[in-house]
């Protein structure tokens, strides 16, 4: 084996394994994960390799309807459920607008699931905030 499949061979193991201790996923996916990294660093090395991202399918309107659950949004990263998706997509290297347009999602797609934006406007409003006058009878009557 040359000395260069050697170095791409090991830099990839490495990169795969980091990648593994951070990140949850299916061993069955771990020589898939491997064979990407190894493909992108050899790309790298030959100056072919590109800077997109792969494409994604967008998902279908049902989809997309199917996703907005009351108790949770189902991520179309890795299909689990989040009352918000924002750290997620933190986590992910995206920002709520990257995500919209990576899967095609319409503008108002939103960040926080049903129950929990309607747990938080009930706070919100028990304690003064977003009632015309709120704060202010919260700071007169103490």
């Amino acid at each position: 084996m040359p000395e260069t499949t050697t170095i791409l061979v090991t830099c990839a193991a490495r990169l795969t394994a980091a990648y593994a201790a951070g990140n949850h996923f299916p061993a069955s996916a771990l020589p898939d994960v491997l064979t990407a990294v190894h493909g992108a660093l050899s790309g790298l090395e030959q100056g072919t390799a590109t800077g997109a991202a792969p494409a994604v399918a967008a998902p279908s309107p049902a989809e997309i309807r199917k996703s907005i659950r009351p108790d949770g949004l189902v991520s179309f990263i890795d299909g689990r459920s989040y009352k918000t998706l924002k750290r997620h997509l933190t986590a992910h290297g995206l920002t709520p607008a990257g995500y919209r347009a990576r899967f095609s999602l319409p503008a108002d797609y939103p960040m926080t699931c049903p129950s929990y934006s309607a747990q938080r406007s009930a706070l919100a409003k028990a304690i003064g905030l977003g009632v015309p006058g709120g704060m202010a009878q919260m700071q007169a009557a103490e």
